[in-house]
């Protein structure tokens, strides 16, 4: 068993024929259960425009589970810096680790949070795609602003997700945490995280290289039965391949007759090895292994599964199985 912290990252999937509304108060009831099972962190993403993701703001869902559970760290995984104004960023999150404290954690990523144009150019007021330096500015203005303008005692501790290596780059040159999203690129994991911690210089949010690793888990009684619950994301990521993100979460049972083309399950089964999937034997020695080959100091689970009960399931057999629960 390893014994590296597990944390949580909520995407809110919303299937095909439910009510996004359901979905959101589902969160409640995970976040407190999650609480319970000795999870560190539960972070929340940032989405717009998808059929088949809430747009649910972080900083909301953050403030509320806070109200609703006692230990577990909670945040943003991330809030998508293009899409707010830095001093904004600043008092939304300043003023909850403040009525929080020690519990808040302002991720902050690079996305737009959404694949269509037109609601990403709504999003930045008109604006095209942030630009390198606009990204580091924002993000350094953030952080300024949490210390000389907002002020509140205690800060939220900042991290910088990341899925490359430019973003590994900035996060070791502002001397910030990295959360690294090896659910999204697994194949950048090593090179970038190796870059980060070569080029680490200490900030007085962090006096060393620290790393967190999202990784997709779906964990349950077979291997069959983790195939089944995995199957609508997989749906959904087929879409990407193709360039569409109009892809509806359909239920399992819909996903089950989905006719891949080979392109496709060969690409998906790529991507599945490099996660992990299966029964609690199978996920605990994945989530071993990927702790051991990126020196993680934290995991963070991705569970892209509907139904609550499933979700949670998920989260309760990898508690039996790994890490030391926080309390």
């Amino acid at each position: 068993m390893i014994s590296v912290p597990l944390g949580a990252l909520e995407v809110a999937m919303v299937q095909a024929g439910t009510r996004a509304t359901d979905t959101l108060r589902d969160t409640t009831e995970f976040a407190r259960r999650l609480d319970d099972l000795g999870y560190r962190r539960l972070w929340y993403a940032e989405h717009h425009h998808s059929p088949a993701i809430g747009a649910f703001p972080p900083v909301v869902l953050t403030a509320h589970a806070a109200a609703s559970t006692s230990s577990l760290r909670l945040g943003s995984g991330g809030v998508l810096a293009p899409n707010h104004a830095p001093l904004m960023l600043a008092e939304q999150f300043g003023t909850l680790a403040a009525l929080h404290a020690g519990r808040i954690d302002l991720g902050i990523g690079r996305g737009p949070g959404t694949f269509d144009e037109p609601t990403a150019r709504a999003l930045r007021r008109g604006a095209g795609p942030t630009t390198d330096d606009e990204y580091r500015h924002d993000v350094s203005e953030t952080l300024r602003f949490l210390v000389e303008e907002v002020a509140l005692e205690p800060l939220p501790e900042p991290w910088l997700l990341s899925s490359s290596t430019a973003g590994a780059a900035l996060a070791a040159e502002l001397g910030l945490p990295i959360a690294f999203a090896h659910h999204i690129r697994p194949d950048n994991t090593l090179t970038a995280l190796g870059h980060y911690r070569a080029r680490f210089s200490p900030s007085r949010w962090c006096g060393r290289p620290r790393v967190l690793v999202c990784v997709e888990t779906v964990c349950a009684g077979t291997p069959e039965e983790a195939a089944r619950l995995a199957g609508p994301m997989d749906v959904v990521k087929a879409g990407l391949l193709q360039g569409r993100s109009d892809i509806p979460f359909p239920a399992p049972e819909q996903a089950a007759a989905h006719p891949f083309t080979a392109q496709e399950a060969r690409a998906l089964a790529g991507f599945r090895a490099q996660q992990a999937h299966g029964t609690p034997d199978m996920v605990t020695a994945r989530l071993t292994a990927l702790a051991e080959a990126t020196g993680a100091d934290e995991l963070m689970l991705v569970t892209p599964v509907h139904a609550l009960a499933d979700r949670l399931r998920s989260y309760e057999l990898v508690r039996q199985h790994v890490g030391t629960p926080v309390r």
